[in-house]
């Protein structure tokens, strides 16, 4: 990736912040609405996709809460709520409608470079899950995104979905499975640089790596006054624009504090780190096709979910299990061990209290996790694969993900577990926070913000340009099954994922 060289003062009507597939789908998408807007990116590290976007510092998983059990939270009456998860499911198709349009229009060469059919699967064992699973396959499959679902508590029947699991397994002990055959590995960092590639190839854009931003300037005008250090050099730069967009991934909080934007006071973030078991067993590797997502402990949090994955990396095809969570007070991978405490301020601290205080089962959950020795992973990992052996599996750093602290008027503080859109009353800037379903999400994510902060979308042009991008633009995937069936079946006929059958099954 080429850097270039940055002047003393610019002033592109657009600054992102951040070199992650965020700033990169907004990017995209600005430049097809309007081919002649001018726009900055400024990553403080010396690559693309460095933090959050690179592929081993996420799950990989398309999040289309096919199998991702704290989706679809059990209530206390009993029932599972599935609101979330349609709401996922729906942003995904869309993200994938924006994917096809990439393919279609040769700004990634080919689909299969970075995403790929893997069957998603949600495994339990024990009474309690193995009924909480059949409620959540009964409520799910109600809705048309989820026809194509199966569930079974037949063990011959898993065993030929994931041998490897059942493998070793004891046979007295209650087990139950669901699959849905659609489901995807995505490499979102290699995603992400096709998209970066596209953007540097195109009049008015600028990519400015190793370029720190350090503080904001709101004129009276409206526009922004950004002030840019070359990590390099050491050189400072003024940069004047129109709109901010800061999606910097865990760096965000801090941005957001900065601008000093009152729709920004009062967030907080709570840094959590994680690691991978990966597999070194190619014999092993090869015996697994399926992205297997379990059930929490009891007590543990929603970020704890396991899950055995087969990944598709580079073109090489892995298996990583995790993640195991830690604590470390940065708010990026490659950030400062200072992150938290100078993100502290006098309108977040209350929030940040109350959140702590209520959640204390987290922090009694991340010092269990930091103590872990090799054999408590292991112990961890054989849930999964009762004949696991530790020879087989070494240990790598995934990525760091902030989670959202906000004000509560109730209990003064909460910790959300998703992702967090800020805007400025004015539609000047606006910040993403938190962490998943992030990458998967970030087409719908993009398109409410850019409906939020320029004015020109409503206008006809943009409406109808939106239209040739996201063909269901405008319409619910959720609530018009005829039309997602054909919204579905067109997108895995270009991204070559297969199951072509979904369309019938889809309107059955």
């Amino acid at each position: 990736m080429i850097t270039k060289k940055s002047s003393k003062t610019i002033a592109p009507d657009v600054v992102l912040i951040g070199a992650g597939i965020m700033s990169a789908t907004l990017g995209v998408l600005l430049k097809k609405l309007n081919p002649a807007i001018t726009i900055a990116i400024f990553e403080r590290l010396d690559r693309v996709t460095a933090e959050s976007s690179d592929p081993w510092n996420n799950a990989g998983t398309g999040h289309s809460a096919f199998c991702e059990l704290n989706y679809t939270p059990q209530l206390e009456d009993g029932t599972v709520d599935t609101k979330k998860a349609i709401k996922i499911a729906e942003s995904f198709e869309v993200s994938k409608e924006f994917w096809a349009y990439l393919v279609e229009n040769d700004i990634i060469d080919s689909p299969d470079a970075f995403i790929h059919n893997i069957p998603h699967l949600s495994f339990v064992w024990g009474h309690d899950n193995v009924e909480y699973l059949k409620k959540r396959y009964d409520g799910l499959t109600k809705h048309h995104l989820f026809h194509g679902m199966e569930y079974t508590e037949d063990k011959s029947e898993i065993n030929s979905w994931i041998p490897l699991v059942m493998e070793g397994r004891d046979p007295d002990i209650k087990v139950a499975a669901t699959k849905m055959d659609l489901g995807t590995d995505v490499n979102f960092g290699t995603l992400t640089k096709f998209m970066f590639e596209y953007l540097e190839k195109q009049e008015g854009v600028a990519l400015y790596l190793n370029h720190e931003v350090d503080d904001f300037d709101k004129k009276k005008d409206g526009s922004w006054v950004i002030e840019v250090k070359d990590r390099a050099t050491r050189k400072t730069s003024k940069v004047q624009t129109k709109f901010v967009f800061i999606g910097a991934g865990g760096g965000s909080l801090p941005l957001l504090e900065k601008s000093n934007i009152p729709e920004g006071k009062g967030f907080g973030g709570f840094p959590v780190s994680g690691q991978w078991l990966v597999c070194n067993n190619q014999e092993i590797i090869e015996k697994h096709q399926a992205k297997v997502y379990g059930k929490a402990s009891v007590g543990s949090p929603p970020m704890s979910v396991p899950h055995l994955d087969t990944r598709m990396i580079d073109g090489k095809k892995a298996l990583l299990f995790g993640p195991y969570a830690g604590f470390s007070t940065k708010f990026l991978k490659n950030g400062s061990f200072l992150d938290l405490p100078l993100s502290i301020k006098l309108d977040n601290i209350r929030p940040m209290l109350a959140a702590g205080i209520h959640n204390i089962p987290l922090t009694k959950y991340l010092i269990d996790q930091v103590r872990q020795s090799p054999q408590d992973r292991l112990e961890a990992l054989k849930d999964y694969l009762p004949e696991a052996k530790l020879e087989d599996w070494d240990l790598e750093m995934a990525g760091q993900r902030v989670q959202v602290i906000k004000k509560d008027k109730k209990v003064g503080g909460v910790l959300e577990f998703g992702t967090e859109m800020v805007t400025a009353a004015d539609g000047s800037l606006a910040a993403l926070l938190g962490a998943s379903p992030g990458a998967s999400t970030a087409v719908s994510i993009m398109l409410e913000l850019i409906q939020k902060c320029f004015k020109e979308a409503k206008s006809d042009e943009w409406q109808a340009e939106f239209k040739k991008i996201i063909p269901s633009f405008g319409e619910s995937l959720s609530k018009n099954a005829e039309l997602a069936a054909k919204t579905r079946a067109r997108t895995t006929e270009i991204l070559e994922l297969g199951a072509s059958h979904y369309s019938e099954e889809f309107t059955a």
